[in-house]
């Protein structure tokens, strides 16, 4: 069958023709070199395919005028030299069958070809069995300069003007800032997957990590994270077949609000899988309050024929011959770890018990609110910006407030009524610039990681403004002297963390002071599991009702749940 004609926008038949080569260079260069992150990914791989055991990245300007990448790997010969820029040219691979048995990170044979489309590129190589090393300019995909050069072994390969030749994928590109912190990510998880390399990083001329390269995982993520997460993680070592696992985990007791914690590796590569992230939290279950995720460094080593990197250009996802029996090792080895429970079924949902009280409960016969008894009769109890007049009966699991309306009986989940009180109350603070801080009488230091400290050195004044005073404190450590008074002190390290990383989320559609507002209010709202007094529910219900959407917590999540007496006379069989 032929090919159709295709028309362009003014209805014009195009003929059918090949593409230019220079063209098709840039198309190729387009599936692999993304954005900064995607150049250094490539050059990393490299070297760690070269057996180095030392990797130092810099970057100028989030990586679009410079990316430098040096290593202590094998070098390229003076014979392959010119031969490393020309496409679909390789070491790694030699047949198809080399193809289903990926040894390597890399294999396309694509990476410097790929970054000399769209950037300048200078190359200065040495291996140990040559007298003198090689140095090569590009320019335009073409070598303009190769010349004999001295240097120790190891190669390093300086990237200029990235995208210069292709304005519209520039235009694309975040605040240097934010590229700067995509590469942050990529070198922290590499130091994790490869913790007997050692990794530097440095973001126009401060270096912001810096590895052991000594072989232990804990000492990596010391580095990666912080001392006192690495000092409570637990290790995990399990076989399986020809499944192995090995890693770090949190205990249950320690957790944090998102997945930014969570790394998975397959044979030493990072990927990002749905399958794998869910076995890992599927192992917690039961053991987490809901919104929590685990801290997780997990390898999976398995035969490079039981796994397919080909499924994406830049093998940030895989492919399992079989998947049920890695997500089953995963889960296991884990669970071994952390507890010995039964595994629980996927199916099963367990709830939660009903409060046992050591005396008759109390009923609160005063009305909660001030508004004449006529709203009682008249309360719309499906409006999503007011609530009827409410009656504290009692706490249900120490979770939830029961209540009595107009027209039945309100479930109330407490930590996600309080979260839409406080999210209401610190933007009112905020936009008012009358925010209540509590100074520390012991300042707090907190060391982040090399992620949020790049986020908190460009976002320390937005932090200023919901109350919080943070001085630098040396390198990625920070001394805290005041917060918000509806914080408290406790638990300071993990949210201002978690608050770091909200801003960073450049997925999110929410506006920063929201994020912020929704992260400090969900760590200084009552948890679930905590009893209250007839009179602490009446004041939340009270200041709930006074929330411009009481219906919903900032999350989205419904704050409570209407039985009316209708459903109520149904379910008891009282209806006529």
């Amino acid at each position: 069958m032929l090919p159709l004609p295709q028309t362009d926008y003014n209805n014009r038949v195009m003929p059918i023709q090949v593409l230019a080569p220079y063209v098709v260079s840039k198309i190729a260069a387009g599936e692999v070199i993304e954005r900064p992150a995607s150049v250094v990914k490539e050059l990393i791989e490299n070297a760690l395919d070269a057996h180095a055991t030392s990797i130092a990245v810099e970057i100028q300007n989030g990586g679009v005028a410079r990316i430098m990448v040096t290593d202590d790997g094998t070098g390229i010969s003076p014979a392959d030299v010119e031969l490393a820029f020309t496409r679909h040219a390789t070491s790694k691979i030699t047949s198809l069958d080399d193809l289903e048995n990926i040894a390597t990170l890399g294999f396309r044979g694509e990476a410097l070809a790929s970054i000399a489309a769209v950037a300048d590129i200078e190359l200065l190589t040495h291996t140990e069995s040559e007298f003198a090393g090689s140095h090569l300019v590009v320019k335009s995909e073409k070598i303009i300069v190769n010349e004999k050069h001295s240097r120790s072994r190891g190669t390093t390969v300086t990237v200029n003007r990235l995208f210069r030749t292709v304005p519209a994928r520039l235009k694309f590109l975040k605040s240097p800032a934010t590229e700067s912190s995509h590469v942050s990510t990529l070198l922290m998880q590499y130091a994790l997957a490869f913790p007997s390399v050692r990794f530097s990083f440095t973001i126009d001329d401060r270096q912001t990590l810096g590895t052991p390269g000594n072989g232990s995982l804990c000492d990596a993520i010391a580095e990666v994270y912080n001392a006192e997460i690495a000092r409570h993680l637990q290790e995990v070592q399990f076989a399986e077949g020809d499944i192995s696992i090995s890693g770090l985990v949190s205990p249950a007791h320690l957790s944090r609000t998102n997945r930014n914690y969570m790394s998975v590796f397959v044979n030493h590569r990072w990927i990002r899988s749905l399958m794998l992230t869910r076995a890992i939290e599927d192992a917690y279950q039961g053991l987490l309050m809901v919104g929590r995720h685990p801290i997780a460094v997990i390898n999976i080593i398995l035969p490079a024929g039981d796994v397919d990197v080909n499924v994406h250009p830049t093998k940030s996802d895989v492919r399992f011959r079989d998947s049920g029996s890695v997500f089953a090792a995963v889960q296991k080895a884990i669970r071994k770890v952390i507890g010995d429970a039964p595994l629980p079924s996927v199916s099963h949902t367990t709830l939660p018990s009903p409060r046992v009280f050591s005396e008759p409960v109390q009923m609160d016969t005063q009305p909660l609110f001030s508004r004449p008894p006529e709203d009682f009769r008249e309360a719309d109890s499906g409006s999503l910006t007011t609530l009827p007049i409410l009656r504290v009966v009692g706490q249900l699991s120490n979770s939830y407030i029961l209540a009595e309306g107009p027209d039945g009986l309100y479930l109330i989940d407490q930590h996600a009524a309080h979260e839409r009180v406080l999210f209401e109350k610190i933007l009112k603070q905020r936009t008012e610039r009358a925010v209540d801080v509590q100074g520390l009488l012991d300042p707090i230091t907190i060391e982040m990681n090399p992620r949020q400290d790049n986020v908190m050195k460009r976002n320390g004044d937005l932090l200023s403004q919901f109350g919080f005073m943070v001085d630098t404190f040396g390198d990625r450590t920070y001394l805290v002297r005041a917060v918000p008074s509806l914080l408290g002190s406790t638990h300071l390290s993990e949210t201002i963390g978690t608050l770091l990383d909200a801003i960073a989320d450049e997925k999110s559609m929410v506006h920063q002071d929201e994020r912020i507002a929704v992260s400090l209010a969900c760590h200084s709202a009552v948890r679930a599991g905590q009893p209250l007094s007839i009179e602490e529910m009446r004041a939340l219900i009270r200041s709930l009702e006074e929330s411009s959407q009481p219906r919903t917590c900032p999350h989205g999540r419904p704050t409570m749940i209407h039985l009316s007496s209708h459903r109520l006379q149904r379910e008891f069989g009282r209806t006529g």
